[in-house]
């Protein structure tokens, strides 16, 4: 199911299919196997107006939810550019041949970072997710040493600028993996196909139109709300555009 998320497109499709389907049914239920009564019409409306108003909650809830992710994605793709862009300036209080291995490790790193959030690719995404793993410990190797011989305060900090690099890529992990809980998405799907069914029961003929604007209307919002929250499949993407102006200026520098 949760694999199954992270494809905007198959959500819209899948969503739109079921419920337009529920519309139907609730309309053949409510036309052969159990009418609806005027008398019953009162109470029925105020059913479906607050089963239709909790879904729209939970839907404006859920939308809040994808776009703080997403934003909070992009608060950590700065974040990671300023600790690399400012560990590369530190590595000018290390011994020269310290600090010229520094700053390759750092256009390395750096350009590792922009392809993790341009790939689209798995098995290249686990080759990134290696050759991370490999140049941090390089990068803490190469700083480790110095500050062993030389434990000075002007040392410390470039230590200290070190480990934000390294944190904040571990920030980032966990910010493209924090995904909006497959029970929210049960939840609601349960909700919308509730509202579709009681669409076509209370109508009071068959209207493909009709049993059509609440599908396709939930449908576009599910759209959305996987499309935010999919960083990778989706349209709306994070753009890697600090690390890719740091990436320049390390180039031109």
């Amino acid at each position: 199911m949760s694999d199954l998320l992270r494809f905007p497109h198959v959500v819209f499709v899948i969503s739109l299919v079921v419920l337009w389907l529920s519309s139907g049914l609730g309309n053949f239920i409510g036309r052969r196997l159990r009418p609806l009564q005027e008398e019953q019409r009162d109470a029925f409306d105020v059913v479906q107006a607050a089963i239709l108003t909790l879904l729209g909650l939970l839907i404006g809830f859920t939308f809040s939810m994808a776009v703080s992710r997403y934003d909070q994605r992009k608060n950590y793709e700065e974040a990671e550019a300023n600790a690399i862009g400012t560990e590369y300036v530190r590595a000018d209080l290390l011994p020269v041949a310290d600090a010229v291995r520094v700053r390759d490790l750092l256009r390395n790193y750096l350009d590792q970072r922009v392809l993790f959030y341009t790939t689209r690719d798995e098995r290249e995404l686990e080759r990134i997710n290696v050759s991370t793993a490999q140049l941090q410990s390089e990068l803490w190797s190469t700083v480790q040493a110095p500050a062993a011989k030389s434990p000075t305060p002007v040392v410390a900090l470039v230590v200290s600028g070190m480990n934000d690099v390294l944190n904040s890529q571990g920030y980032t992990q966990f910010a493209w993996s924090n995904l909006i809980p497959v029970a929210a998405w049960g939840l609601m799907a349960a909700i919308a196909i509730c509202c579709s069914l009681l669409i076509g029961y209370g109508a009071r003929r068959r209207e493909i139109f009709l049993f059509s604007i609440l599908p396709i209307a939930v449908s576009i919002s599910f759209f959305l709300i996987a499309d935010m929250d999919s960083p990778r499949r989706g349209l709306i993407r994070v753009r890697p555009q600090n690390l890719i102006s740091l990436s320049q200026s390390l180039q031109a520098h």
